[in-house]
């Protein structure tokens, strides 16, 4: 499922290459065949981010509401104009031990340049999908619009630039009171919110519940954008048992959980990964760019011994997801 760093870098490409133009919309699958009628022929006007959703506005009030859930993709194909402020020429936000290293060419083992702009304009198909953006060539030759490849619930197109979602948990127009009534129920998001008052809320939340936080930092209504990577990720950093109810968690833990949530989601947007890991070397911050395997200190460690104290991470279920945490840096 894609976390809130991946949400926020897919909002800022609709950003780039898709509002301020007239859209064409189709619904090749069928499925949103009457909402890609009311958008064809509008204007897209402002894209939004908030945790795991991502909400596109276009002319006349009308908005696009998506949650990509567990299986939801967006591919872009044509003139692609990436953020620079989302891929920074050396990707290290927070890796201060290593500025000056070349790092220039690191791609991950699903394909993506890391570090480096994915490159624009040209003619290329970006592949945005699952938990982290991902990127891959696809020869089109002259071909425009590109063919439609797969169930693709709705296809945004433009002149010279094409979006195609496919496999959306939710995908639906919304007026501008649906849309507000949509984000209130969502916790503070680091990159929306202000942070000292997200901070606030999020800690008043957590220290009244008796729920695990585990369970805690998984629901969309006390923080937004974390999930099963993160999840882990942030308490293993916490060294925090996740069965621990939330009201028993020390203030200043739940303080410094959000603390962490602020920097590893910025971190995330910039470099399009899920960089956990502090202090690495140069050499060891290649691999973990290029390799999920050296990137997380817990997630998908199972059996492995824990990198700090040699323990078993042990995986078991909470809520029906997976949750990785090592017994003895968790207690």
């Amino acid at each position: 499922m894609p976390e809130g760093h991946s949400v926020h870098r897919i909002a800022r490409q609709f950003d780039r290459n898709i509002v301020g133009r007239t859209v064409q919309a189709s619904s090749p699958q069928g499925r949103f065949a009457e909402g890609a009628a009311v958008l064809a022929g509008r204007e897209a006007t402002e894209v939004r981010a908030v945790g795991k959703q991502m909400f596109l506005g276009f002319e006349d009030d009308v908005w696009l509401r998506v949650h990509l859930g567990m299986y939801g993709a967006w591919d872009f194909a044509g003139e692609i104009l990436v953020d620079p402020t989302i891929a920074s020429a050396n990707g290290r936000m927070g890796q201060t031990n290593q500025r000056g290293t070349d790092l220039d060419q690191v791609f991950d083992d699903a394909g993506e340049n890391s570090l480096t702009s994915i490159g624009a304009p040209r003619r290329t198909r970006v592949h945005v999908r699952m938990s982290e953006q991902t990127t891959g060539l696809a020869d089109d030759g002259d071909l425009w619009p590109p063919a439609v490849v797969g169930q693709v619930r709705l296809r945004l197109l433009t002149d010279v630039t094409c979006a195609d979602l496919r496999g959306p948990t939710a995908c639906e127009l919304q007026s501008p009171d649906e849309v507000a009534a949509t984000i209130a129920k969502l916790g503070p998001d680091p990159l929306v919110d202000d942070v000292d008052a997200g901070e606030e809320r999020f800690t008043a939340t957590v220290r009244r519940k008796p729920t695990p936080i585990g369970l805690l930092l998984m629901d969309q209504s006390v923080v937004s954008g974390i999930g099963n990577v993160y999840r882990a990720e942030l308490l293993f950093r916490a060294g925090l048992d996740p069965h621990t109810p939330g009201r028993d968690v020390p203030e200043e833990t739940v303080r410094g959980l959000w603390r962490d949530w602020v920097r590893l989601l910025a971190i995330g947007v910039e470099t399009g990964q899920m960089m956990t890991m502090d202090d690495l070397d140069a050499e060891a911050y290649r691999r973990a760019m290029a390799s999920r395997d050296d990137r997380h200190w817990v997630y998908h460690r199972t059996g492995l011994p824990c990198r700090v104290c040699g323990t078993a991470i042990v995986l078991e279920e909470m809520a029906t997801r997976k949750l990785y945490w090592c017994p003895s840096c968790q207690r």
